[in-house]
């Protein structure tokens, strides 16, 4: 039986592209994203790619948003907006150690 577990004879694995968050971990923890991934790759077994985009989508998005940060990036940036514009306008002064001023030492 020459090509049972194939992958492993030659020392490679075909399959860690799919599973980005599965593949083996430094410390044997599971990858940052891992339980966003096996909810997506569980929601969308069995179902085929078309069912799985339309019945799987939350769960795919939480996936993208745990490995890219999108959502996290745009929130930041509004805020980031809105404290300019607060100060801008003078309703809000930021404190000296966000402006970059050292506290002085003895």
């Amino acid at each position: 039986m020459p090509f049972w577990d194939l992958q492993q004879q030659l020392g490679i694995d075909v399959d860690r592209w799919l599973l980005r968050q599965s593949m083996p971990q430094p410390y044997g923890r599971a990858g940052a994203c891992h339980a966003f991934e096996r909810e997506w790759v569980e929601c969308g077994h069995g179902l085929g790619q078309t069912r799985a985009r339309r019945e799987c989508q939350p769960e795919y998005e939480d996936f993208m948003e745990c490995m890219h940060r999108t959502k996290l990036a745009a929130r930041l940036k509004t805020i980031l907006e809105q404290r300019d514009k607060m100060i801008k306008e003078g309703k809000y002064a930021p404190p000296d150690y966000h402006k970059g001023k050292e506290e002085p030492r003895p």
